[in-house]
């Protein structure tokens, strides 16, 4: 319960409607708990007596206790919701919140259908049971030890029963628990795996239709369903034997009171009413338990998703936010300088394979630097650093001077536009698209990116132009046009440092020439920046002031064009292989 017990912290701010409910609750309780007493007044001194003043006046004290229990129990609901609904609504928004704090390296770990079910079904299951412990769960322990209370109070030679029932059923209760938390928390991994394929499929679901792999698919999905169902048929007929096992304990207690107790009242030592009001209060004392085991599934169930939300809420970002400096330095207002220093780098920590070693790079302010390398030779790792996406195992990158890790990350990647390989729209309109980096560009700044990146032509060929709302991740969109829209997105921002990570792989060269030559203006012009550009075409890095070549991580040749032709025999073949021309040296 331990996971559980720490999520409570989040019902904390809202201590004031937990108490109100919990007081409910005792209201309840007692006016549940005097009902018996006063069946036992009704028969012992109303029936037996005659006397049908007492079971005139008791019957309408009874009546009135009801409804006082009604009314509470009314208040409580809706006390218990509201403090319920909103926990969850701070569950999901502190996993959000979470999430955005992370690295790449940390999104690494975690899939996108794993943080999906954590954020929707695990914090459900626990907004039920938040919701159940101010209501049943509170209400059960209570109504049973004051239903223990009043039946010693009521008769001691048959309060002796409980003790006979009460161990055996905390005792099933404990083994279920602890055996169904397991059984749970392998349920929701088989919701992540379930997840995780049906996401696959939804965001790929053009490959599938593509390559007629819609059998394969069904296939997975299916045989992910099938495991899902069978672990939840296994935990609910492990659970199913539960709640008969005690029932028949509370009935056999029932049965022992109407045994013991008709003997006392054959032997007269005992009344009719005292009877009747034992077996009401060993059923008040029973069933709260019973309850309680019926509700344990979900109880278990909510630890297992409680540890699961704790697994990410507790995940410390790989990127710590430690700054010791205000603001990024502008050293040159041609764009910012970045350095390399012995820089290495391995997506696992524990010393796994390199994908970057030994980097030892200077890019000077206003320069144009290009990398270029073969698929799985580092290019997109190396730049994923300057912005902290990652951060290196070893060695030290600095921007103006300064380390980054010094740095603000808000303040620093103010300073970087970023055009990833993955051009991510989000819904909305184009133009929200294009300044989403910086929501109060004028309209004007939007056209002027939008034009510098190649994509305003085919902007206001489209339906309502800048005000065409885009599809869900772009889908209206072709991937050349998503890729435009994304450099204009960079744009403008006007950025210190541009970053392509192989954005034009989607456009045609003509156009990438376009695109080359408007960069050059604009930011000559009005946005001073060094530009990054990552590619596979070697078209791309022709103009460049640096070419960077890497293989396998490492820097194996750097300098311009013409300079590499020379002497570096790798350059030499890619440049060969693309553009097909002889090089004579």
């Amino acid at each position: 319960m331990r996971a559980l017990v720490r999520i409570y912290g989040f019902v904390r701010p809202y201590k004031g409607m937990s108490l109100g409910a919990i007081l409910l609750l005792l209201g309840m309780v007692g006016a549940d708990l005097l009902i018996p007493r006063l069946t036992q007044r009704i028969i012992d001194e109303g029936i037996a007596r005659g006397d049908l003043q007492v079971v005139l006046w008791t019957s309408l004290l009874m009546m009135g206790l009801a409804f006082v229990s009604t009314l509470f129990a009314l208040v409580n609901t809706f006390l218990s919701v509201r403090v319920s609904q909103r926990v969850a609504a701070d569950l999901r928004s502190a996993l959000f919140r979470k999430t955005q704090t992370f690295s790449f390296a940390n999104l690494d770990r975690f899939k996108t259908g794993q943080l999906m079910v954590r954020t929707v079904s695990d914090v459900n299951l626990v907004e039920t049971v938040v919701a159940m412990s101010l209501r049943i769960l509170t209400r059960a322990p209570i109504w049973a030890v004051g239903s223990m209370v009043l039946l010693v109070l009521t008769s001691r030679s048959l309060a002796w029963i409980l003790v006979g029932a009460v161990p055996v059923i905390v005792g099933l209760v404990v083994v279920f628990f602890g055996r169904g938390r397991a059984m749970f928390m392998a349920i929701q991994r088989q919701l992540d795996r379930l997840n995780n394929v049906l996401q696959e499929n939804l965001a790929g679901v053009r490959v599938v239709k593509a390559f007629v792999r819609e059998d394969r698919e069904q296939g997975r999905f299916g045989a992910e369903n099938e495991a899902y169902m069978a672990k939840n048929i296994r935990v609910m007929t492990f659970f199913a034997l539960l709640g008969p096992t005690l029932t028949l304990l509370v009935n056999l207690g029932v049965i022992g009171v109407l045994w013991f107790g008709g003997r006392g009242v054959a032997g007269g030592t005992m009344t009719v009413g005292q009877v009747v009001a034992s077996i009401n209060y060993v059923t008040y004392a029973l069933f709260p338990l019973l309850l309680v085991a019926g509700m344990l599934g979900m109880v278990s169930a909510a630890e297992a998703s409680a540890a699961r939300i704790l697994e990410v809420l507790d995940l410390a970002p790989d990127v710590e936010d430690r700054p010791s400096r205000p603001h990024v330095p502008h050293a040159s207002p041609l764009g910012l300088e970045v350095t390399f220093e012995d820089v290495h780098f391995s997506y696992d920590r524990d010393g796994g394979e390199p994908v970057l070693q030994g980097i030892n790079l200077r890019i000077e302010p206003g320069q144009t630097v290009a990398i270029l390398g073969a698929t799985g030779s580092g290019k997109s790792t190396l730049i994923h650093l300057i912005p902290r996406f990652y951060e290196p195992t070893r060695g030290r990158i600095r921007v103006d001077g300064v380390d980054v890790r010094e740095l603000p990350l808000d303040e620093l990647r103010r300073q970087v536009g970023v055009v990833l390989q993955e051009s991510v729209l989000f819904t909305g309109t184009v133009r929200d698209n294009i300044r989403y980096g910086r929501p109060g560009a004028s309209d004007e700044e939007v056209v002027e990116a939008a034009k510098a990146a190649q994509a305003h032509e085919f902007i206001v060929e489209l339906p309502q132009g800048y005000d065409t709302i885009v599809g869900e991740r772009g889908v209206n969109l072709s991937g050349g046009q998503r890729q435009r829209i994304a450099i204009a997105r960079a744009l403008v921002v006007r950025p210190r440092l541009l970053i392509l990570d192989d954005s034009t792989s989607s456009v045609d060269i003509e156009t990438e020439l376009k695109l080359q030559e408007a960069l050059d203006r604009l930011l000559a012009e009005k946005a001073a920046s060094t530009r990054i550009v990552v590619a596979q075409r070697i078209s791309t890095v022709l103009r460049a002031d640096k070419i960077v070549v890497l293989e396998r991580g490492r820097i194996v040749a750097m300098g311009t064009h013409e300079e590499l032709l020379g002497t570096s025999p790798l350059y030499r073949e890619i440049y060969q292989s693309q553009l097909g021309e002889a090089v004579h040296v």
